[in-house]
């Protein structure tokens, strides 16, 4: 059965269904002899009513078992299994081929791809998503995508990518088990995994995503046993005053003096990104020459 507020007054709550109105009225102790009962007032009240209609009202029977939750975890499960960890990106939807942050992610992709020869993970969506997934099958390395069945300016079911391979993609209808997956991506179960999450320019989405993760790093959720490096791309300043507001919250005590400073890498260059993962895994020079790409190609133009 499921319920929505359809009035609320004083100390009285209706909820309503498509059977029945049950009003609700608090409870009150009397001082002489403690005793519970209810309370009514003779006075008039304005009644300010909200009614939901029926298909703006959550229906509790949705989700009619956790198992359908526990189920999809499972199946992310076994598609990061398959196809193996890697590097997790996020990023914005809403950035078109046209943009310079496109051809940035596009060419970082394919040179993270090469240089620590691993699985490439994203939203499997378009905008930055769509670069990253292009960059990483250029360089010919295995391509993951744990999608979302809508889309930020794509507000209808989008279960089906225009290129990429079906079993090498999976639809998530709850976001809590595509979560599950993008961490799971990440987890490095010994020294030789080769792992990274990396924040390219976005919005709420990304943000959100960007620092549950980082909040996992910091309560050494992830990377207790073996770090996993986190990368913030801070492509022509696009997160500079996010980093401002945070220097801010360390005046203001909530978080530790280089607290979040030591939790990630900024990093305004794809060079720069590139330079630290090789730091981080120890490679040496000449096996980076010999993946990688000459970077210099993606530097950031100008808008």
């Amino acid at each position: 059965m499921g319920f929505s507020v359809a009035a609320s007054w004083g100390s009285h709550i209706v909820l309503r269904d498509t059977r029945a109105t049950i009003k609700c009225q608090s409870f009150c102790t009397t001082e002489l002899n403690h005793r519970i009962g209810f309370k009514s007032s003779k006075q008039k009240t304005l009644q300010r009513a909200i009614f939901l209609s029926k298909h703006e009202s959550i229906e509790l029977d949705e989700r009619k078992s956790p198992d359908e939750v526990r189920e999809e975890i499972k199946k992310c499960y076994e598609l990061i299994n398959r196809l193996g960890r890697g590097v997790v990106y996020l990023g914005s939807s809403r950035m078109g081929s046209d943009h310079s942050h496109y051809v940035l992610a596009q060419g970082l992709a394919k040179d993270i791809a090469n240089l620590l020869d691993c699985t490439s993970w994203s939203g499997a969506g378009p905008g930055l998503m769509d670069a990253v997934t292009q960059g990483a099958m250029l360089a010919g390395k295995p391509v993951g995508g744990l999608k979302i069945g809508k889309e930020a300016m794509e507000w209808t079911a989008s279960s089906f990518h225009p290129y990429l391979p079906s079993e090498n993609y999976l639809t998530c209808r709850f976001f809590s088990a595509r979560k599950h997956g993008l961490v799971d991506a990440v987890v490095r179960n010994d020294s030789f995994d080769r792992t990274a999450v990396v924040a390219l320019p976005g919005g709420i989405g990304t943000l959100d995503e960007m620092f549950e993760i980082l909040a996992l790093i910091q309560l050494e959720r992830i990377g207790s046993k073996f770090p996993v490096p986190f990368l913030l791309m801070n492509y022509d300043s696009f997160y500079s005053k996010l980093l401002d507001f945070l220097n801010d919250c360390e005046g203001w005590g909530t978080v530790s003096d280089g607290e979040v400073e030591s939790l990630w890498k900024v990093c305004n260059s794809n060079s720069e990104a590139l330079d630290y993962l090789t730091d981080f895994y120890c490679i040496s020079s000449s096996d980076r020459e010999k993946n990688v790409t000459k970077y210099s190609t993606y530097e950031s133009p100008s808008l």
